[in-house]
């Protein structure tokens, strides 16, 4: 089982819709099962998810304690990509998240503000030796700061080529818990989720898998995933 995390010190930079998003959009490439674990204690992951009516991809919850034994159960139940949706703060608890995780995606939008809260998320992730990849969301195509902001990222890391613009669709979906590809499958939106998709399995295939041995440890796969 591979893991990706979705990690950034501000809020409100999309990290929920696109951890969402990219759940389905694996599950619909065949990257599955598909399992998504939600550590924010705001709890938006789970509520989005317990509104949905299809099952996949499925949902688990842990205390961030037991957080590396509960990926090892999922492991051995066989998913086959475990996608985190971290808190919007840098701690020890994310500190943790990351740590276990094969890919980290941080999410940046084109302003000033999140480029500069993203140095101390980038810090965390290059001193724990993870991979990352930078995904500019709510940008707008042609716009001279998000132009700008690539090429600020570009000289920290990677940034995918595959951008999300700043559409409504994103938001409007996720309030029917459901996800651009489920409710308008052939917008440009789901070909946007579906290409950023595609480069961020590709990173996958080449990060170096995380090979554990730990305990079992106790957690939860749930419909009622809020409680």
């Amino acid at each position: 089982m591979r893991v990706i995390t979705f990690a950034c010190q501000k809020g409100a930079a999309g990290k929920t819709t696109l951890v969402g998003h990219i759940g389905v959009q694996a599950e619909i490439a065949g990257a599955g099962p598909v399992v998504l674990l939600d550590t924010d204690q705001q709890g938006a992951l789970a509520e989005w998810w317990n509104s949905r009516q299809p099952e996949q991809p499925a949902f688990a919850q842990t205390a961030i304690d037991q957080l590396a034994e509960t990926i090892d159960q999922l492991r051995e139940m066989g998913f086959g990509l475990c996608v985190i949706d971290s808190a919007s703060t840098i701690s020890p608890a994310v500190e943790q998240v990351i740590a276990i995780s094969d890919l980290v995606v941080i999410p940046c939008r084109p302003s000033p503000h999140d480029l500069r809260a993203a140095a101390k998320t980038i810090d965390l992730v290059d001193n724990l030796g993870k991979p990352k990849v930078f995904v500019l969301n709510g940008a707008t195509e042609g716009d001279r700061l998000t132009d700008e902001a690539r090429t600020v990222l570009s000289a920290a890391g990677q940034v995918a080529p595959a951008a999300i613009y700043n559409h409504p669709d994103y938001a409007d979906s996720m309030f029917d818990g459901l996800t651009v590809m489920e409710a308008m499958p052939d917008g440009q939106c789901a070909r946007e989720v579906e290409e950023l998709w595609n480069f961020l399995s590709g990173l996958l295939d080449q990060a170096p898998s995380r090979v554990t041995d730990g305990p079992d440890g106790p957690f939860t796969m749930r419909r009622d995933a809020s409680a």
